[in-house]
């Protein structure tokens, strides 16, 4: 840990590729304003990703990274923070990664409360492969592939990560860049698993969800004083579908990570060199 990291200090040499004018930029600014602010540095990093336009934003921060596949990167962050437990680990992806093929590891990672932070870019479109509707995609919302819109109700994920025992359930606008890091800043803090929802506009295939619509839509509940540590406020709030919400909605003030209610605390992630006794023999049982 270090007083003295800027968050320039998590800023690669790879310039994105991401559309200009795409939420994730300022999702990834206050993602790497939040961990600097928390005293974290890139050498105690270790970020996460899974598939999407969200994928690389592993090779655009300065820190450990692994790009991993569609669906799988809270799986991989649960066993970096397990191994090694001195890391701060952040876990990366989009709507689609997160809510549809990795919607049940999201249930799991949120039941355990692992000590490490979701980060997902709900853009409520599938940007990547060229904008089929999403999880989190409006039941009209028209595409090329769903001209008449999913005709299904979107993903709640908030409500998801609630019936599944969070302890921490954030979400946040990408361009409201002081707010947006104080939120992540919030989950990192967190004693256990930091879930955080962010409103990451794609300005290429969605029209509907644009700056515009959430700059004169959103509702900071920090505002309207509400107290996220009140489970029955927070569920009132994430189940109210009239309203687009921004702040820390739930907070558990009982919440003990997975890693310190069973005793795991030592670094297993050096392994001496040259394989166990036995194990040679072992594997040539099966072969």
């Amino acid at each position: 840990m270090s007083s003295d990291v800027r968050f320039t200090d998590f800023k690669s040499d790879k310039q994105p590729t991401w559309c200009p004018g795409c939420g994730d930029f300022g999702t990834m600014n206050g993602m790497m304003k939040a961990l600097a602010e928390t005293g974290n540095d890139p050498d105690n990093t270790f970020i996460v990703a899974g598939i999407g336009c969200s994928g690389k934003i592993g090779t655009y921060m300065r820190s450990y990274a692994l790009h991993g596949v569609h669906g799988r990167a809270l799986p991989v962050g649960t066993g970096v923070k397990l191994a090694n437990p001195d890391l701060e680990v952040m876990v990366a992806g989009g709507d689609g990664d997160g809510y549809s093929i990795g919607a049940g590891h999201f249930v799991h990672a949120v039941r355990r409360n692992v000590d490490m932070t979701y980060i997902v870019m709900d853009n409520r479109i599938y940007g990547l492969t060229k904008g089929q509707a999403s999880p989190t995609s409006r039941s009209d919302f028209e595409t090329s592939t769903t001209p008449e819109g999913p005709q299904q109700p979107p993903v709640n994920p908030l409500a998801l990560a609630l019936a599944s025992g969070a302890t921490f359930i954030a979400q946040s606008f990408s361009t409201d860049a002081q707010r947006h890091a104080e939120i992540v800043r919030e989950a990192i803090e967190h004693d256990g698993f930091g879930f955080v929802n962010v409103f990451s506009p794609c300005v290429t295939f969605n029209d509907v969800d644009t700056y515009d619509y959430f700059r004169d839509n959103l509702v900071d509940v920090a505002e309207e004083g509400h107290d996220p540590t009140d489970y029955d406020a927070a569920k009132n709030k994430i189940l109210d579908a009239s309203k687009e919400y921004q702040g820390v909605i739930w907070q558990s003030e009982k919440s003990i990570p997975y890693g310190e209610k069973h005793g795991l605390d030592t670094n297993t992630s050096e392994i001496d060199e040259g394989a166990p006794e036995g194990a040679m023999d072992l594997v040539r049982e099966f072969y």
